[in-house]
């Protein structure tokens, strides 16, 4: 059976875990999945996580435009930025600006379940789950370099070294160091990671240690935080440049250490029982001071004046997870049976302090204005004053219980419970921003079930229809109005859909319909008060398709239409209507093709087409975000142990709107990006 956790062959992975905490064909997870693997990752020059997820059906990448320090992802309408990361089946939980930053370098592959995810994983996005798989030792002998650069003169430094240091002893260690100019006016930076890994193993016991350092010091870009009319639609005066930044680069900074170490432990104790436990520990202290834009300064868009808001926060963030399994493989009768019970535990912690520039003692206004046609920089700001002061600390104890059965010739039937408890303890130390009463200390205890059922039969051919039905719980961090922190959400999902893995060439074709309902969504009644009355439904069809149709022919296409609708709101306006930000048609095409055997023997050429349909910019669905068709191009020569690539996104340089969430708040999308990189192996 091929590795669930490895590299994959070309752009087409056979196994995952990610749907089943075990190693299983994706044809037998009665849930949509998709995986991309390094090759896929490195043929499209993708830099980070949400670049190497443009081309997957049922994700919405880069809503906000660029952002270097964060992969915003949106998984079948629902935002997964922040409760639905995980890195090696461990979730990278955050809350507001606490969160943890993986380098894409350092992955392997990264895995998309979609749907609801928490008879595996517990709280989590209604979505679904990003897992990134880190790069592990496999006693293969790797020697890799890579170094590139862009046309904006950023540039980076990549390596990958691993071997085996005696028979029962293997190690990996990659990393990467970037810096320099981006696309934004006045910013620039400094990054660097690095990632050792070291595995002991004999016949029966495996013992993986994993461990990461990453460090961040740049400056924040622009292109987000901007106005509907000056973006989107024309202002009096045109549009803003999209490579206006509106922050004062005499102030703007953001610093990020961050640090992690873990292990998986696997032990075979016989044919049929195998025990697991993967452990995490990571902290991280981020800090950050930005100005950005909050709408223009006059009641008509006639004086190009750009409110702004004067930001700091500085913030510490500790998690903790383990996860303990047992896997049991044996067969009654007619029916073999893959059983897998776990219990796992989560603790995540979060101590901020967030501030805004006073000006009059409330939170408008908190930064001078600035002309977005002729911006003058270095003005004297408001001085700032902490408006939140908070410990937060959430945990959660699972237990679970997973069942596979296959019986009949190709009968596939997965059932999964689940129990969670969730404790969550916010301590509000004293602010000192008179709009703002210090908050009380408040705590809250809440307990969920979750279960999925799933069937499926796969024929001869290759060809899997399956349907499942699931149930979610996602645990929200924030207090309702009357001060109670929130109750979890909770919802169902109905999927429909089938897979084909052809027997006569390498390829998986998946399609799903599905219907998916979140409720308890918090909705806010004014600035900063909430109530949790609100439901969402989203129903769409997601198809994917993924061929290594010969050695050198590579290609991928993928579809996605969604319906997603407001069921439930406060506002009774907004009750029926499309949430902003998300598309309603996603589509896209690529390959990539190596020439082999002739004169032009290692050329390689390759490229693809995205579709980004249009969005709302408003909750009652007034104000509209156009479609954008973007194209994506390489070029490349591979001279055997050494190659060269160049990769150019968003060729035509389309300028184009990603997506506003309100009329205050939109984001150009990313222009064009050519890169320049090489690579040697020895």
């Amino acid at each position: 059976m091929q590795g669930a956790t490895g590299p994959v062959n070309g752009y087409v992975a056979k196994n995952t875990s990610v749907g089943s905490k075990s190693n299983t064909p994706i044809q037998e997870i009665p849930q949509s999945v998709s995986v991309i693997g390094r090759q896929e990752i490195d043929d499209r020059g993708a830099q980070k996580v949400d670049e190497a997820l443009r081309y997957t059906a049922g994700v919405f990448t880069q809503p906000f435009g660029t952002d270097s320090d964060t992969n915003w992802l949106f998984i079948r309408g629902f935002d997964a930025t922040q409760t639905g990361i995980y890195q090696d089946g461990l979730q990278n939980q955050s809350f507001s600006f606490g969160a943890f930053f993986i380098d894409s370098f350092n992955l392997e592959r990264i895995e998309v379940l979609k749907g609801a995810a928490s008879v595996l994983y517990g709280g989590s996005n209604p979505g679904g789950i990003v897992n990134y798989v880190s790069k592990h030792p496999d006693g293969e002998r790797i020697r890799y370099l890579e170094t590139g650069i862009n046309d904006a003169g950023n540039a980076y430094l990549g390596f990958d070294i691993g071997d085996r240091a005696s028979s029962s002893v293997d190690y990996r260690v990659s990393g990467r160091i970037a810096g320099g100019e981006t696309y934004s006016d006045f910013q620039d930076g400094f990054r660097g990671t690095i990632s050792p890994t070291i595995a002991w193993h004999d016949d029966q016991t495996r013992l993986t240690v994993l461990a990461n350092y990453t460090h961040i010091d740049e400056n924040h870009n622009g292109g987000s935080f901007l106005p509907y009319y000056g973006t989107v639609k024309p202002a009096s005066f045109g549009r803003i440049r999209r490579d206006a930044n509106f922050t004062e680069p005499g102030l703007d900074d953001y610093r990020r250490e961050q640090g992690s170490i873990g292990y998986q432990l696997e032990h075979e104790v016989n044919s049929g029982l195998t025990l697991r436990q993967n452990v995490r520990f990571g902290a991280a202290e981020i800090g950050e001071t930005q100005l950005y834009g909050d709408g223009y300064d006059n009641t008509t868009f006639g004086e190009p004046w750009l409110k702004r808001v004067y930001f700091e926060h500085d913030t510490d963030v500790k998690q903790f997870l383990v996860d303990n399994q047992a896997e049991l493989r044996f067969s009654t009768a007619a029916v073999n049976h893959t059983l897998l019970a776990g219990v796992d535990y989560k603790y995540f912690n979060i101590d901020q302090v967030q501030s805004a520039g006073q000006y009059n003692g409330a939170l408008d206004a908190t930064a001078t204005p600035i002309n977005v046609t002729n911006p003058v920089y270095g003005v004297p700001q408001f001085p700032l004053l902490a408006y939140l002061n908070q410990d937060l600390t959430q945990e959660q104890i699972g237990v679970y219980l997973q069942e596979q059965m296959r019986f009949g010739g190709g009968w596939i039937v997965t059932l999964n419970g689940r129990y969670d408890w969730v404790r969550t303890d916010a301590d509000n130390g004293p602010d000192g921003y008179p709009a703002f009463p210090d908050a009380p200390d408040v705590k809250s205890n809440a307990s969920q079930a979750s279960g999925r059922a799933g069937i499926g039969y796969t024929f001869d051919n290759g060809l899997t229809p399956y349907a499942s039905v699931a149930t979610f719980f996602n645990p929200l961090v924030g207090t309702v109005q009357g001060g109670s922190l929130f109750v979890p959400e909770t919802g169902e999902q109905y999927e429909v859909g089938v897979k084909y893995v052809p027997r006569f060439f390498d390829g998986i074709f998946t399609a799903a319909l599905f219907d998916l309902t979140r409720e308890n969504v918090a909705t806010a009644i004014a600035p900063n008060v909430f109530l949790q009355t609100g439901e969402v439904n989203s129903r769409g069809i997601e198809l994917e398709a993924k061929a290594n149709l010969t050695e050198s022919l590579k290609v991928t296409a993928a579809f996605t239409a969604y319906d997603i609708k407001v069921k439930k709101d406060e506002n009774p306006a907004i009750v029926g209507k499309q949430p902003f930000v998300v598309p309603e048609v996603l589509a896209s095409a690529s390959f990539d093709y190596k020439f082999r055997g002739n004169a032009l023997n290692g050329i390689i050429v390759g490229g693809g087409v995205r579709y980004i349909g249009s969005s709302f910019a408003d909750q009652i669905n007034t104000l509209k975000v156009p479609d954008v068709t973007l194209i994506d191009a390489k070029i490349g020569y591979d001279f055997g142990n050494w190659g060269v690539d160049l990769n150019v996104s968003n060729l035509f340089d389309e300028n184009y709107v990603a997506s506003c969430q309100g009329e205050k708040v939109c984001a150009y999308g990313e222009g064009r990006v050519v890169l320049l990189k090489t690579h040697v192996t020895w």
